[in-house]
C-alpha cells in the first residue's frame, strides 16, 4: 500500500511559535479518507476548536469530493472531530481558555496501518516584527549556502 501522503500546513511555523505538538486521530466518512490517500486534502487555512462538550474539531480543513463517490460523496469543509486521549484534551482546553493560545494542525499524513492522522500544536500567534525577523533569518541562511556553494566550486 502507498502511504506517502503527507500533507503540510507551510504557513504554520511562519504566523506561529509552536509550543507543544500533539497527533491525533481523525473521524472520517468513506469517500474522506479515499480523497485524503489520493492526496486531494488541505489544511493551510484550518484550525482546532473545541465544542461546549469538551471535544476538539478541526475547522476549515478542505478535503476535495471524491471522483467516484456519487451522491455518498461528503461535505468538503466539514467539521471533523479529531481524537485524542481525555487527558491530553484537558490540557489543551485549559491552555486555550486560561491564557489565549490556539491550536493549528501542522500536517495530515497516513500511518503504516493505513490511518488518517494529524500532527497537530498549541502555538502562540507570532507579531509583525517576529515574521520580519523570520524571513531575515531566512534569506540569511540562503545567501549562506549561495556563498558556500559558490566558494566550493
Amino acid at each position: 500500500m502507498n502511504n506517502n501522503i503527507n500533507i503540510k500546513n507551510k504557513r504554520a511555523k511562519f504566523d506561529y511559535e509552536i509550543l507543544d505538538k500533539y497527533m491525533a486521530g481523525i473521524v472520517l466518512s468513506g469517500t474522506e479518507i479515499k480523497s485524503i490517500r489520493l492526496g486531494k486534502a488541505s489544511i493551510s487555512q484550518s484550525f482546532c476548536e473545541f465544542n461546549p462538550k469538551g471535544e476538539l474539531f478541526i475547522i476549515n480543513m478542505q478535503v476535495d469530493e471524491y471522483s467516484h463517490g456519487g451522491h455518498y460523496n461528503h461535505a468538503p469543509k466539514a467539521e471533523r472531530k479529531l481524537l485524542l486521549n481525555k487527558r491530553e484534551l484537558k490540557k489543551l482546553n485549559k491552555e486555550v481558555t486560561a491564557s489565549g493560545l490556539t491550536i493549528i494542525p501542522l500536517n495530515l499524513f497516513i500511518n503504516e496501518r493505513g490511518l488518517a492522522k494529524i500532527n497537530v500544536a498549541l502555538a502562540r500567534g507570532k507579531k509583525q516584527y517576529d515574521k520580519r525577523e523570520t524571513i531575515k533569518d531566512r534569506d540569511n541562511k540562503r545567501n549562506l549556502a549561495r556563498v558556500k556553494k559558490s566558494f566550493n566550486n
